[in-house]
């Protein structure tokens, strides 16, 4: 049966993380046997110097956080990535290009990183504090079109957002859970009450910087 353990990317994304904050991440992962980390691109190779002979996942992003890369930067970033050793990818959905109902261009982008990716899983983060309710639907739907493994809530950095909200990721998961997609809930999730009701709402992934607090919150609940 999957623990709550496994639902969990432990992750640090912030712009003034030090290795240090990287190093604690790691030895977190390790003891608490999360599915994974999620870190910036420059922490990649120290990952996976620390993470050998370990079953811990090393995720990353690209195009992140604002979706502003050209489509041929984000390839290249995912390219270098791979080469780094990552094992899978999270990248921000065309935003501006959705607002702009500019789908086959959306589309295209999420098709041509997929493409680069191949066996590794890649996420498509829709930043749903920014969409309506509709929009999330239909960006769900681009992913689904375009071949993505998971439609992911946030990135964590939009102004006053709210982050992972349990009605969005029930809408995300009714949308592409017949296609075989699945659900990652981020941004805020900081407590092993609210990650249960996001797991019971469809998420199957759960990216946090509060893992080890949620673990603990779990014991007091048992």
């Amino acid at each position: 049966m999957k623990t709550i353990n496994n639902y969990i990317e432990h992750t640090v994304l912030k712009p003034d993380a030090t290795i240090y904050d990287v190093e604690k991440l790691i030895n977190e992962a390790i003891e608490y046997k999360f599915f994974g980390i999620c870190i910036n691109p420059s922490y990649i190779k120290f990952a996976k110097e620390n993470l050998k002979n370990t079953d811990t996942k090393i995720v990353t992003v690209v195009n992140f956080p604002l979706a502003s890369n050209t489509i041929d930067t984000t390839l290249f970033q995912v390219e270098n990535v791979l080469n780094l050793g990552v094992d899978e990818i999270d990248t921000v959905i065309n935003i501006s290009e959705l607002k702009n109902k500019n789908y086959k261009k959306v589309i295209s982008d999420i098709k041509k990183t997929k493409d680069v990716c191949l066996k590794h899983n890649l996420k498509v983060i829709l930043e749903t504090d920014l969409l309506s309710k509709e929009e999330i639907i239909i960006a769900s739907k681009c992913a689904v079109e375009a071949g993505a493994n998971f439609v992911k809530t946030s990135t964590g950095f939009v102004k006053n957002g709210i982050g992972a909200k349990v009605e969005d990721v029930k809408l995300m998961y009714k949308t592409v859970s017949c296609e075989g997609l699945g659900v990652k809930a981020s941004g805020g999730i900081k407590n092993y009450k609210q990650a249960m009701d996001l797991i019971n709402a469809g998420a199957s992934r759960l990216g946090t910087s509060s893992g080890v607090d949620i673990i603990l919150g779990e014991v007091k609940n048992v």
